[in-house]
């Protein structure tokens, strides 16, 4: 066995080659080879420092073996090329930035040092001269990595792990981020979003066409274009047509009223981010009658009505979250066989501990309030915090999730997260910590916990949604990837004003980094396929007669016109009836929900159950159960890397590759009787993909590869085989296709 070795490095002798395991022989036959190796470079890229030979490990046991190779730190990623010859298999789900042995800088979540036996945490500027034997990276994508250092000369392994902990733990400058390297270098990239009708959000025309979409009655602002009136506001946005144009100049966009989306029964969901509290008699008052007026402003959007909820003391602090996750995530993060053996003796008890799953499930249940006040009572609702773009984001981009189908379209929950949480002004920087600054207050997985969310919602409601799990995974994994501008900045202005400092040559304009919507960065067109769920159900064309008899073509109507607020009444009745309102609002700072925590359950769980009782509509509305059973775990995720609780030959994969397959036979059907003369979809072609390795495929695909794993299939190979389906659809007899329904 390779033992961890002392704490100072031993440059690696012929001598002692002819004593150990059989990994240092290859190690002295492939010297030549290893010199050679280098990784492909982004544009941009350099390399710091490397060193050689490493020996990366296993994690299947404390054999402590491995792969020997070369350990680089560039300005973007460690990254690890081995002297072994790569096989020759094709990957299907290859990223092109990044390949399995790499890791971003701003991907490194924890680095440990073996010394002596021990384990302990290296942190930023504690760096010794006394170098570890091994170095273990705990990777912000649950990845982890275990390199020795024992077997390089002690002047590179000194070196490259000074340039690890120096680059990727150490607090820098946003200048410092790879992604402004690349822009330089790399050539223009394909305007994407408008190819996949991504909505960015950065222009009057887009917000004028959402807000046209979803029929609202608000007015679009661009006063902001130059960021004067806030650098916290973006450049564009829609507040109530009564707010005055005063209103927009004072406290810097707090209290301000920002319109998120309307319901098509006339009333909106807004945020804003709260005003202090002040103890000063002068400033108190003043924020109770610029309040009264935001409130008012917000009634008269449809029906004078109007409730509000302050987030913060409701749900979980940022600072809540981050605690629960970062003990959440220990579970996964194993460093070999024996410690996740060990763990799973109190694997659900520990688990529930964290308090993870009950934060997804009170944020859910949050949303279903909301929802509940503008579809139930035609409410208009207002969420505060603070700022307004931590909360808020997540509540209100899981009301618009729930309540619009557009939403839950690839291309609309693309513009979803632009509009909620690019242009909302969402801290990417400082939630992410991209620059490992010392101060972990501000650090917190907000917009991962918005994907925890929506993944509940996918589980239980598949057919309801374009994007997959693995789509879901994918996005997770690229916040971490310091490329992308979208998840780079703390907000809009910041964005503008770094961009356009850092452009080389002024007239050419600011930088132009790439968004992470331009998937064809990361993956070919083949591996973009498994974003898109096959069991999605596309909305059926109805005729003309049939959908207006179906519904109201503006459900509005039913409710009292938004055309009397705006004419003065002749006999003052509805004068009188909002001055008594006005009275009503004056009495509390913000109005709260009109019953007890108690009540408001027991509302919510009625409204739940009332839905429930519905016809299922996978284009209407659809709502989350948050009982017990039905909160989980995202196993793709969490599990994708722990070898041990791989399903080999099964898993949820297994069974989407079989419908995969049964969509692309159905839709040939389809356009044979139809006998239509275009060309097959994408569709059909996926399916072939995912057939053809679907009896090698593990519960871990696309992310792990089962060619390096020797372990059985869960299922039988008989029973496996019986399930393979040969031939097309059309020749299945009905035996064949029951058995193929029970699975």
């Amino acid at each position: 066995m390779l033992s961890l070795g002392s704490g100072g490095g031993k440059s690696a002798k012929p001598s002692f080659v002819s004593y150990v395991t059989p990994e240092e022989i290859k190690l002295t036959e492939k010297e030549l080879s290893r010199k050679e190796s280098h990784p492909d470079l982004l544009p941009g890229e350099v390399v710091f420092c490397s060193a050689s030979p490493i020996l990366k490990y296993t994690q299947d046991d404390l054999s402590q073996r491995g792969v020997f190779g070369t350990l680089f730190c560039t300005n973007f990623r460690i990254s690890f090329i081995s002297d072994e010859d790569p096989l020759d298999e094709a990957q299907l789900f290859k990223n092109k930035l990044y390949g399995e042995n790499d890791i971003p800088l701003t991907c490194v979540d924890h680095i440990y040092g073996g010394y002596d036996e021990k384990k302990k945490l290296i942190t930023g500027g504690q760096v010794r001269n006394k170098y570890p034997s091994k170095i273990i990276i705990h990777c912000k994508d649950l990845r982890v990595f275990q390199f020795a250092l024992t077997y390089a000369k002690e002047e590179e392994a000194k070196k490259i792990f000074q340039g690890i902990i120096h680059h990727s733990l150490e607090p820098k400058s946003l200048k410092c981020i790879f992604a402004f390297s690349y822009c330089e270098k790399a050539t223009s990239v394909s305007d994407i979003q408008k190819i996949q009708r991504t909505v960015m959000f950065d222009t009057v025309e887009d917000w004028t066409q959402e807000m046209k979409r979803t029929k609202g009655n608000c007015k679009v602002v661009s006063a902001n274009e130059d960021f004067s009136l806030s650098p916290k506001l973006p450049q564009f946005f829609i507040i109530p047509t009564a707010v005055l144009h005063e209103d927009l100049t004072k406290f810097q966009g707090k209290g301000l009223p920002i319109w998120c989306w309307s319901h098509h029964s006339g009333c909106a969901l807004f945020k804003t981010a709260s005003l202090p509290l002040m103890q000063e008699d002068g400033f108190s008052q003043t924020y109770k009658i610029y309040m009264e007026r935001m409130l008012n402003a917000v009634a008269q959007t449809h029906l004078y009505s109007v409730k509000t909820e302050e987030l913060s003391d409701t749900l979980p602090t940022i600072q809540d979250i981050q605690q629960s996750y970062s003990r959440f995530k220990q579970f996964f993060l194993i460093d070999n066989t024996t410690e996740f053996w060990l763990s799973d003796v109190k694997w659900f008890s520990s688990l529930e501990s964290s308090g993870w799953l009950d934060i997804i499930r009170q944020y859910l249940n949050k949303a279903v309030e909301v929802i509940e006040c503008l579809e139930k009572e035609n409410t208009n609702v207002l969420i505060m915090e603070e700022d307004g773009s931590d909360l808020c984001c997540v509540i209100s981009s899981l009301v618009q999730l729930m309540l619009d189908p557009y939403f839950r379209t690839l291309a609309g929950f693309q513009s979803l997260v632009q509009k909620e949480w690019v242009t909302g002004g969402h801290s990417f920087l400082d939630r992410c910590n991209h620059l490992h600054q010392k101060d972990k207050e501000s650090q917190s997985p907000v917009f991962l916990l918005f994907l925890e969310c929506v993944w509940q919602l996918l589980q239980q409601h598949g057919p309801a949604f374009q994007f997959s799990e693995t789509y879901l995974t994918v996005l997770s994994d690229s916040v971490h990837v310091s490329i992308f501008s979208t998840f780079l900045f703390n907000s809009p202005h910041q964005r503008a004003n770094i961009m356009k400092a850092e452009s080389p040559q002024a007239q050419r304009g600011p930088l132009n980094c790439p968004t992470v919507w331009d998937w064809s960065l990361q993956f070919e067109r083949k591996a973009q396929d498994l974003f898109t769920n096959p069991l999605y159900t596309e909305k059926t064309k109805q005729d003309k007669s049939l959908r207006k008899t179906y519904r109201p073509k503006h459900q509005r109507q039913l409710s009292l016109p938004s055309s009397a607020f705006k004419s003065t009444p002749k006999k003052g009745f509805f004068k009188e009836e909002t001055d008594s309102l006005k009275k009503m609002l004056r009495v509390k700072r913000i109005s709260r929900w009109l019953h007890s925590p108690d009540s408001a359950q027991a509302s919510t769980q009625e409204f739940y159950e009332a839905w429930q009782r519905k016809p299922l509509d996978y284009h209407g509305l659809v709502l989350p159960c948050l009982d017990g059973p039905a909160m989980r775990v995202w196993m793709q995720r969490y599990l994708r890397w722990i070898h041990e609780v791989q399903i080999f030959g099964g898993g949820a994969i297994t069974v989407t590759s079989k419908l995969a397959d049964l969509v692309g036979e159905v839709q040939e059907l389809r356009r044979e009787l139809e006998r239509q003369a275009c060309q097959a979809d994408s569709n059909p072609r996926r399916a072939a993909v995912l057939s053809k390795s679907s009896v090698r495929l593990s519960s871990a695909f696309p992310f792990a590869h089962s060619r390096v794993w020797s372990f059985k299939p869960a299922i039988p190979t008989s029973l496996l085989k019986s399930l393979m389906i040969t031939g097309s659809l059309a020749d299945q007899d009905d035996e064949d296709t029951e058995a193929v329904g029970v699975v």
